[in-house]
């Protein structure tokens, strides 16, 4: 199996496009065409990683961190970062990062981390904005159907749970060709007034490219009048962050020290107890304290995330408690979920969960 096909399977657990702008993910290291031996799933690709891919015979290391993620100039081996990608080249592994692909996804890192914790009727703590666009064309009916079948399986139309999702509009359309047309309806140099059907779908902006080649290759028109525009709406499955409520609600000092339990947690930092039980709760895996207004907005009695600063903790203003579980804790068992994810997509193939603990993180 080739990289680039397993790249492709990556892609649809943690679409690229779903990545923050800041980020760097996707293949960072190995050629594409290269073809696999098997796949070590790690938290970061570190050189210890690097070398216990070599041991397990595994030329694909797929990371959640990324391990390239500013630019650089010169690769001497000079810091972790150079010697992880040296080591890498040297014995030809691929390097492939999720990072904030998956994070952003509904599925994602944050769905992972309520799902440990149990918690239920969950949704994203802040969706996705400009994401959404929308198609609107027009045709006449007998090309209707045809039409939105094709827009709907090259992806649009899909709103939360809902699919196949279109508004129509009958009205009258107006044109004439000039001597070189080749109209469907009418001839030439003919003015002509027919039925048309106005159809809109929204999509997802990075299916756009498909989208349009549905429209023309399903349009029935010599030219295809459309008009694509971006929306303002965000996007409710896609987004960083993540709200939901335990199922009956706990003592402050309990969840916490259930929290601490189950994400193995070697200490949590947190701002004033409120000495209220919890019921609603947000979190963030990762670095979230520029989260902390929307946890507040959402009505959560607690915000768990990680690598708070000293003066994050003051914005909680007695209005949430906000605690710290740790930036490798929050995510502790995202390299499981991509495992068990290639597994179901790819079998008869070497997948391997990484041993090698990479948090830098110590505790005493």
């Amino acid at each position: 199996m080739k990289i680039k096909e397993i790249s492709k399977i990556l892609e649809e657990m943690a679409p690229l496009a779903y990545a923050e702008d800041f980020d760097n993910v996707g293949l960072l290291v190995g050629n594409p065409e290269s073809t696999a031996t098997g796949i070590l799933v790690c938290h970061d690709a570190l050189e210890s990683v690097i070398d216990e891919a070599v041991f397990k015979n595994c030329n694909m290391v797929v990371c959640f961190h990324p391990i390239l993620f500013s630019g650089i100039k010169k690769i001497t081996g000079k810091n972790y970062v150079e010697r992880a990608v040296l080591k890498a080249i040297k014995n030809d592994i691929a390097i492939y990062a999720v990072h904030t692909a998956l994070d952003n996804h509904k599925n994602g890192v944050n769905k992972i981390f309520c799902d440990a914790l149990g918690l239920l009727n969950t949704k994203i703590l802040i969706p996705k904005p400009q994401f959404i666009q929308k198609l609107v064309t027009y045709t006449v009916p007998e090309n209707a159907e045809k039409l939105r079948t094709a827009l709907f399986e090259a992806g649009a139309g899909s709103i939360g749970n809902y699919d196949n999702c279109s508004f129509n509009s009958i009205g009258r359309g107006t044109y004439r060709g000039n001597k070189d047309s080749n109209p469907t309806i009418g001839t030439p140099l003919v003015f002509m007034e027919t039925e048309e059907v106005k159809i809109e779908v929204t999509f997802e902006k990075h299916k756009q490219n498909t989208i349009l080649q549905a429209l023309f290759a399903n349009h029935i028109y010599e030219e295809v009048a459309y008009e694509v525009y971006d929306l303002q709406n965000t996007h409710q499955n896609i987004g960083l962050g993540m709200v939901g409520e335990l199922n009956s609600p706990m003592s402050e000092i309990d969840f916490l020290s259930f929290v601490k339990k189950t994400m193995d947690c070697g200490g949590i930092r947190h701002s004033a107890l409120l000495g209220k039980p919890i019921k609603k709760v947000s979190v963030l895996g990762g670095s979230g304290s520029f989260a902390i207004k929307n946890a507040i907005q959402s009505g959560a009695s607690i915000f768990l995330t990680s690598d708070l600063k000293y003066h994050n903790f003051f914005e909680a203003e007695n209005r949430i408690i906000l605690a710290d579980i740790g930036h490798f804790e929050s995510e502790r068992f995202t390299k499981k979920y991509i495992v068990d994810f290639l597994k179901e997509k790819i079998t008869n193939f070497a997948i391997v969960l990484s041993e090698e603990n990479t948090n830098p993180v110590k505790y005493l």
